[in-house]
């Protein structure tokens, strides 16, 4: 069966009461950021939406690690549930996990109830996974509207979309994907790749060629700060 046919059951047992989370609640934005304050300096953020995937997450790992650069990798909870191993993997190699719905749906398609569940699900399974809730989101297909980006404010989300698309998703071949993001690359970009979802490999094959030569002309792969955004 596919992911997307279960859903997880509550937990029971025994141990010591569970701590109340504090969740700090931003404000409601009317549009989502693009771009990150680089205070000057050549920095860019790197993230990877769908997954994780154990075909293709491992490899953008180690390239990630390879370069020592961190990244926002955007999850999927139905893709968590199956995958936790490699969901703390990417928290203990100093990446942040970010909320991308439970099931990717088309959110303004979906009643209000129905987007909280789908980014309360996901949240609630990656903080029991890796021991602490997303602070960011993203809508799937880049759709929002003012039910998601309420709902994520009062998860104590951000909203963060992109400014470089790579259209990976769509495999134009991995040099289309470098050229998209060398000719994009600049101060406080946010670039927009995918680590599942279909075959990946383009995206690990460029990844490859184009993060160390931004690298070697001076970028600096950070990940976002809330209190500059």
């Amino acid at each position: 069966m596919k992911p997307s046919a279960y859903r997880l059951q509550p937990l029971t047992g025994y141990g010591p009461p569970a701590r109340t989370r504090v969740v700090v609640k931003p404000a409601v934005r009317r549009a989502p950021i693009l771009r990150i304050d680089s205070g000057g300096r050549r920095t860019m953020v790197l993230t990877f939406d769908d997954g994780p995937d154990p075909l293709y997450t491992p490899d953008i790992l180690r390239v990630l690690r390879e370069h020592r650069v961190p990244a926002v990798f955007f999850v999927c909870g139905e893709q968590v549930l199956w995958n936790k191993g490699l969901t703390r993997r990417m928290v203990d190699e100093g990446h942040l996990v970010g909320n991308h719905t439970w099931s990717h749906p088309l959110l303004p398609s979906l009643s209000r109830s129905a987007i909280r569940s789908e980014m309360r699900r996901t949240s609630e399974i990656v903080e029991r996974t890796v021991g602490t809730a997303p602070e960011w989101f993203r809508a799937p297909y880049g759709a929002w509207n003012r039910s998601v980006f309420q709902i994520g404010a009062e998860l104590g989300m951000e909203p963060l979309a992109w400014n470089i698309d790579t259209l990976d998703w769509d495999t134009p071949g991995t040099a289309a994907i470098t050229r998209s993001i060398r000719q994009g690359a600049g101060p406080g970009a946010v670039v927009l790749s995918h680590d599942a979802g279909g075959d990946r490999s383009q995206t690990v094959r460029a990844l490859r060629t184009w993060l160390p030569e931004l690298l070697a002309e001076g970028y600096e792969m950070v990940l976002p700060d809330r209190t500059t955004v």
